[in-house]
């Protein structure tokens, strides 16, 4: 009998203890999650930084286009299209092809942009959402800047990406390649910068296709004539700093100015 009751008073022990140890460590897991809650509320109550703001609405807008291709695809398409379109008009002739050249990659890369404006600002608009982001706290130039970034990543960055290829197939003199590269680099942002001007202007209209393309080409143009003339430079191996200067100046004063004329176009527009 004293055996059954020491070990029956081991085991009672044995329990206690394990009972103890497992309320000591659930406590202490309760301690850390409760600390990290707070950690993170503590982190959510703290307004974002224009960076994350910048990043947040950036994210937004490329996980939207990733789930509709169709805002890739289509203004790619497009392009390629009207390219190889100029040689079944014109004739297969090299030097014809070559001349020209410049001019066609350019055209059709200013109307693959000009097609996938009207969805800048419109989606948005449609569902409330660009009204949230003009009474976010944030300043709404910060927001548009990643709005137009984003849309120069889904359409400007593929037409650079592709264009060498079409200018292979309508003989480009091999000269003017990096002139191609450099003029489309600093150039399709200025479209995306001087495009979402006139979206946000259209933007409360309805089927306003027809007077985007009205406000948005004339300011096209003075891109448009540089870019061609550093090509055309570049093929006579002539030096073009000169003109990529200027698409240069137009990038960062694009840069500086659209996104405030934006901003204060969607107040109008939404009002």
């Amino acid at each position: 009998m004293t055996l059954k009751a020491q070990s029956s008073q081991k085991t009672e022990n044995l329990a206690s203890i394990i009972d103890e140890t497992f309320i000591d460590n659930a406590l202490i897991e309760n301690t850390v999650i409760v600390n990290t809650a707070i950690e993170s509320t503590a982190q959510s109550s703290q307004p974002l930084s224009y960076r994350h703001a910048f990043m947040l609405v950036l994210k937004r807008d490329l996980t939207i286009a990733m789930r509709h291709k169709d805002d890739i695809i289509n203004p790619l398409l497009f392009f390629v299209i009207v390219v190889t379109l100029f040689p079944l008009g014109i004739g297969p002739e090299a030097q014809t092809l070559s001349r020209i050249a410049p001019g066609i990659i350019w055209v059709a890369a200013l109307l693959a942009t000009l097609l996938s404006l009207d969805r800048l600002f419109k989606s948005d608009h449609l569902d409330g959402s660009l009204e949230q982001m003009l009474l976010s706290p944030h300043p709404i130039f910060v927001l548009v800047l990643a709005k137009i970034f984003a849309h120069w990543l889904i359409t400007g960055l593929p037409l650079l990406l592709i264009a060498p290829l079409l200018a292979v197939l309508l003989h480009l003199d091999e000269h003017s390649y990096t002139a191609l590269l450099l003029t489309l680099l600093l150039g399709t942002p200025v479209l995306s910068l001087l495009g979402a001007v006139g979206v946000a202007l259209t933007v409360g209209i309805k089927k306003g296709g027809v007077l985007l393309s009205l406000l948005v080409l004339p300011l096209y143009i003075p891109v448009l004539i540089f870019a061609t003339s550093a090509i055309d430079t570049a093929a006579l191996g002539l030096p073009y700093s000169g003109q990529l200067a200027i698409i240069a100046a137009l990038f960062f004063g694009s840069l500086t100015l659209a996104p405030f004329a934006v901003g204060a176009a969607l107040k109008v527009s939404t009002n």
